[in-house]
């Protein structure tokens, strides 16, 4: 990548920093000078339509794709020179899960840890099966696992090492509301322990219930970025009416099977 200053060594306080970002697929150009920052501890949401390049970005910043031009750093490294030392500060989920059906839960922890040449292979898997409410379904084949507790688990693996930042590109694409709630809690539950999050999505409301800045790429470009009350405030003085709130399908749809964090029953089979 050329064409551009360097970036100034490790900001403080930036895990993530994108300038001037183009790729093209043959004649299709995808990214058109892509440009934002991403603070540490936080959660940071890439919106976008489907085709509006937030995949391609993922690959970028982990290393599985090289731009055409511009920069980019993650956790102070460069993605084309330091690739290795960017590999080992990240996790990444894609949209598809990677784990293996036939293993239980807690043995596809288990490999990843020794994958890793991690010691106390069965404690790493305990921890993080508690962790991610998954200690009931310790010992069941991932075959009935329901699709939210599959995610948990796909990012649970990810998470395997304590890397500082992760990269969850489009978690909750084909999931129920109540598998989307529980990857959701654990988005929650990474940020308030210090985890670096980006977060592709083309959903908005996952946008606006997890992100503490939110940046809409469009036509290859960012074309805002802020704060979700930094956006609204782009908008027009809204125009106040007092009407009777109705519950959506989705409330009503929770309310009615209780926490989606509860443990399921031993035995239950996804749809």
């Amino acid at each position: 990548m050329s064409d551009f200053s360097p970036l100034r060594e490790r900001d403080a306080g930036l895990a993530i920093q994108v300038r001037g970002l183009e790729k093209a697929y043959k004649e299709v150009k995808v990214l058109r000078g892509v440009d934002f920052d991403v603070a540490q501890g936080t959660v940071f949401a890439l919106l976008g339509s489907n085709g509006a390049g937030k995949t391609t970005v993922v690959n970028i910043l982990s290393t599985l794709l090289r731009a055409d031009a511009g920069l980019a750093s993650v956790n102070g490294f460069d993605v084309v020179q330091q690739g290795s030392r960017v590999r080992e500060s990240i996790s990444l989920t894609g949209q598809f899960s990677a784990i293996d059906e036939i293993l239980t839960g807690r043995e596809n922890l288990e490999l990843i840890a020794r994958l890793r040449h991690l010691a106390g292979p069965g404690r790493v898997a305990d921890a993080l099966l508690a962790r991610f409410s998954l200690a009931d379904a310790a010992a069941r084949r991932v075959a009935t696992y329901s699709g939210g507790m599959r995610r948990r688990l796909d990012i649970a693996m990810s998470l395997i090492g304590d890397p500082p930042i992760v990269l969850l590109d489009e978690p909750t694409t084909g999931l129920d509301p109540q598998g989307r709630h529980e990857v959701w809690q654990t988005v929650k539950d990474l940020s308030r322990q210090g985890t670096t999050v980006l977060l592709t999505t083309q959903y908005l409301e996952e946008a606006e219930q997890l992100a503490d800045r939110i940046g809409i790429l469009h036509g290859g470009r960012i074309v805002v970025e802020g704060t979700l009350a930094e956006l609204k405030r782009r908008l027009p003085p809204a125009k106040i009416e007092y009407v009777e709130r109705q519950p959506t399908l989705e409330e009503v749809f929770l309310a009615t099977i209780g926490d989606p964090l509860r443990s399921e029953p031993a035995g239950t089979d996804r749809d």
